[in-house]
């Protein structure tokens, strides 16, 4: 009866065929458990460790599915491994002691090859006959020719034997990166879900919340629908005055500051808490102008602090510097070139100095001779061209291509004189006798030399055009191209040109050539004639430039001017002396001086498909809607620019105001805002795309708390989610029920402490004071904040959440409470009752199951409904109290306790909880 193989100790099934694709998945396996997005999961309850995670992922079931999706991969890299070993068991097979004979051979090979590169010819022929003889004297032996065979044999073996073993590792390395990415990763993810057991979302395991702790940052800016509106009716407008409104924190700011970064030229500016119109026009004039400079690239001009020496002090220093190591160099180099170009320019003059000269007497005495005829009225024609170019060049002062056309001339006359001086070398090298003979010596009796050199010049030109590439049979097999192995080669041409020049006399003739110095003085000439017609005169500063500058001169200092006159003998001197000062613009002035720049900077951006935007920020920040609002009537002056887009955050009460436009009711923003965007709290889908991009990895019941704590204000969703990683870094609480239920008690607590002081301002008799004692009852059962379910302080919250006065103090006593202590006593309940709501909804276990349940009973299960009661709390307790009890209603949570059940409030406990001592 056949027997079964016992398995390998490293094989799964029949899955792998190596130890080594073995090895690879446990690495893979090993390498998912260290990511952090797994080792954060790990131990956070009891099935889900390490080492659990480790069996199921070395499963035959879990195996097989971590391998199906990169199966390709995987057969490439065992086809590869194999083909490797199969050489490996050939090179083992024929492996033998290199032969003398081998080592003789392979030594007279080298000395031929060598002689091959650098002897003539002759030399090569005689370094040839040493392999020749031994080749045939071992062909004739049969043992030598055996052993040299199997040596041969066996190096071009190990020589496959080194592809087939990198290839090897390329295929390994490749199907390590997709089995870990495409197949180890995704399934560990689920299996470790598997582990932590239902509701695992509940678990607070976010990879990073730095964009919590940056609330500022732009880069964590996410676009909603606002953000969109307003950037249509910015694209809509040509100009004009777009109003921001909405709530404190619902991110005003960051749509102001989004849409200026947006733009091609934008100021944004702060309103004065106490603001003076005046003052507030200056400082944005100031701004407009520093701004403006800046991005044109110059630099914003000074005042005070330094004194004038000591400002052209810092202006003039480096720039001498900069002058004496520019000369430094300059006369080093032009030393040089002068002292080594000396002789060539003496030759030249003494053999062409007498034409040069001839044919510039000619030129001369032509030109001088038109110039008589002209003037004395023998050459009419010319005269009559003469007048006419005269004319076309006064005309040409106001044509605006007369820059550019001279310009173009002179690239065109310095750039093809260039290039014919620099063209002249290499031309006249073919012209040379001289060099074409010294070059057949060279190819006929240094071709070793030459060959070398041609060598290593490819060489140090491959290296050049691969510069930053990975050199190698293949991807990650050689080494990277940089800067200082390109320097090393360039370094390796220079000493092989040295060795060369001094070893080979017929290249240190073609060198030493009495023409090359000539030729060296038509290219540098060409060059510095090229780089004369490209070079470009500094051009004069913009208008606009010198006028912000000069406006900037006028707003910051006080000029004064003064004169003084002497007179007199020397002995009786008189002087008499006068200043003058400026004034500084008025009101009036300072308006039409800044409409008219900022016109000008809009029509110049707009030419360049630019916008510019002026933004004008914490406008609500004024106070009263009647102080914002007569903020706006008094810059108005300033609103309306053509090509101008003013962006302006206001209040709900001015964005109310400009909604009701002709209605009976007019104000100041009918005439001063051209169109407004109301900025409305967060959707529950923005809320929890704004935190997922802000702290990646934040589970969706966490979101859906600061959601519901927050209301949808961004300023305070962050504030919330920052709030919750708090929380777990003091507490290390990883589950929903602790944190929700320690962060909502903890913000219950603060909030209460300030209703409590509210209403202790308000006047109590002995009959009433009852109340206050309910709400220190209350705050009594909050001092020891524990995420632990306590009877007690369910009691406690219920009893001031579902407060009657009527009940609580009887009908004559409630009768002699005050209208407004009675409201703030409602809005103290009304938000008991939201925060008692939050901790039945969150606090409870099984919370993906109760919102399931929650969603089928209707909209009223919709988490967004939390939100949008703790919104109703801002503007009245008795229209939010509808909303929280259909809420309740919706999560099974009983809309109001059983009669008789809260009528007193517990006595509070007086100790922490045992389980929770440490104070947090």
């Amino acid at each position: 009866m056949p027997r079964h193989r016992r398995a390998a100790p490293w094989q799964i099934g029949d899955l792998f065929a190596h130890e080594r694709e073995a090895a690879a998945y446990e690495a893979a396996v090993d390498a998912c458990l260290a990511e952090p997005a797994v080792a954060r999961r790990l131990g956070k309850r009891p099935q889900a460790t390490a080492e659990n995670v480790r069996a199921h992922m070395l499963s035959e079931a879990n195996v097989r599915r971590a391998l199906e999706p990169c199966r390709e991969h995987h057969l490439r890299f065992r086809a590869a491994l194999e083909q490797y070993q199969a050489a490996r068991t050939r090179v083992d097979y024929l492996h033998d002691p290199p032969a003398p004979a081998t080592i003789a051979l392979a030594l007279l090979s080298l000395v031929f090859l060598v002689a091959l590169v650098t002897a003539p010819w002759t030399g090569v022929a005689v370094a040839a006959v040493p392999p020749v003889v031994l080749g045939a004297v071992v062909r004739t032996h049969p043992l030598w020719r055996m052993r040299v065979h199997n040596n041969v044999g066996e190096l071009v073996l190990r020589a496959a034997l080194f592809v087939r073993q990198r290839q090897a590792e390329h295929a390994d390395r490749r199907w390590r990166r997709d089995l870990q990415v495409n197949g180890v990763r995704p399934l560990m993810r689920r299996v470790v879900e598997a582990l932590l057991g239902d509701d695992h979302d509940s678990l607070l395991l976010p990879d990073s919340y730095e964009g919590l702790r940056s609330p500022r940052s732009r880069q964590y800016v996410v676009g909603n629908e606002a953000s969109r509106r307003l950037a249509r009716k910015v694209a809509q407008l040509r100009g004009g005055t777009i109003a921001v409104s909405g709530p404190r924190g619902a991110g005003k700011s960051t749509l102001l500051e989004t849409c200026a970064a947006e733009a091609d030229f934008s100021v944004m500016v702060q309103a004065p808490a106490t603001y003076s119109p005046y003052e507030f026009l200056l400082s944005l004039y100031i701004r407009v102008c520093e701004t403006y400079l800046k991005d044109e690239g110059h630099e914003v001009p000074e005042f005070a602090r330094l004194s004038a020496f000591r400002r052209a002090l810092l202006h003039v220093v480096p720039a001498a510097r900069r002058v004496t190591r520019h000369l430094l160099f300059a006369a080093s180099a032009g030393a040089l070139v002068v002292l080594g170009l000396a002789a060539t320019a003496r030759s030249m003059e003494d053999r062409y100095e007498d034409t040069v000269r001839e044919r510039a007497e000619e030129v001369w005495s032509h030109l001088t001779g038109t110039l008589e005829g002209i003037w004395g009225g023998e050459r009419a024609g010319a005269a009559l061209a003469v007048t006419l170019t005269g004319v076309l060049i006064w005309r040409l002062r106001r044509w605006p291509g007369t820059d550019e056309l001279l310009r173009n001339v002179r690239l065109l006359t310095g750039g093809v004189g260039g290039v014919a001086l620099v063209l002249v070398a290499p031309v006249s090298l073919f012209l040379d006798t001289d060099i074409r003979r010294n070059a057949r010596v060279l190819v006929t009796e240094s071709s070793g030399a030459l060959g070398v050199l041609l060598l290593v010049s490819l060489l140090t030109l491959s290296l050049a055009a691969l510069k930053g590439q990975d050199v190698g049979l293949w991807p990650g097999s050689g080494f990277l191209v940089t800067d200082r192995v390109l320097k090393a080669a360039m370094g390796l041409l220079l000493v092989v040109v040295a060795v060369l020049l001094h070893r080979t006399p017929a290249l240190y003739a073609l060198a030493a050539d009495d023409d090359n110095a000539f030729r060296v003085a038509c290219v540098l000439l060409g060059v510095l004639m090229a780089r004369a017609g490209a070079w470009n005169a500094p051009q004069p500063e913009p208008r606009l430039v010198r006028e912000c500058r000069d406006q900037l001169y006028r707003l910051q200092t006080v000029q004064t001017t003064s004169a003084a006159v002497t007179a007199g003998p020397p002995q009786l001197l008189s002087a008499y002396t006068s200043s003058l000062s400026t004034v500084p613009p008025n009101m009036p002035e300072l308006v039409a001086d800044f409409r008219e720049l900022l016109a000008d900077i809009a029509q110049e951006r707009f030419a360049r498909d630019g916008r510019v935007v002026i933004a004008v920020d914490e406008v609500d920040r004024l106070g009263s809607d009647a102080q914002a609002l007569e903020f706006l009537g008094e810059i108005k002056a300033i609103l309306g620019v053509p090509g101008v887009h003013y962006l302006i955050s206001v209040a709900e009460d001015v964005g109310a105001s400009f909604v009701r436009r002709g209605l009976p009711h007019r104000g100041v923003t009918d005439s001063s805002l051209d169109d407004i965007v109301h900025v409305q709290p967060c959707t529950l889908a923005e809320s929890v795309e704004l935190l997922q991009r802000r702290a990646p990895g934040l589970s969706e019941p966490y979101s859906l708390l600061a959601h519901a704590l927050s209301g949808g204000l961004p300023r305070d969703l962050m504030r919330y989610g920052l709030r919750i990683m708090e929380i777990e870094d003091k507490t290390r609480f990883v589950e929903l029920t602790d944190i929700s239920r320690q962060m909502i008690l903890e913000e219950l607590s603060e909030t209460m402490a300030g209703f409590r002081t509210l209403l202790g301002k308000h006047e109590w008799t002995p009959e009433t004071s009852a109340t206050l004692l309910s709400f220190r009852s209350l705050m009594g059962h909050l001092r020891y904040l524990c995420p632990c379910p306590s009877a007690e302080l369910q009691k406690a919250l219920q009893h001031v959440a579902f407060y009657d006065l009527e009940e609580q103090l009887g009908t004559d006593a409630a009768a002699n409470v005050p209208e407004a202590t009675r409201l703030l006593i409602d809005e103290a309940s009304a938000y008991v009752l939201f925060s008692l709501t939050l901790l039945d909804v969150f606090g409870r276990p099984d919370f993906a199951r109760r919102r399931e349940a929650a969603r089928r009973h209707g909209p009223d299960g919709d988490p967004e409904m939390l939100a949008q009661a703790r919104q109703e709390l801002e503007l009245s307790p008795y229209s939010a109290r509808p909303l929280i009890t259909a809420v309740r209603t919706a999560w099974g949570v009983a809309s109001r306790p059983a009669a008789g059940t809260v009528t007193t409030i517990p006595v509070p406990r007086r100790s922490p909880c045992a389980l929770h001592a440490q104070p947090v």
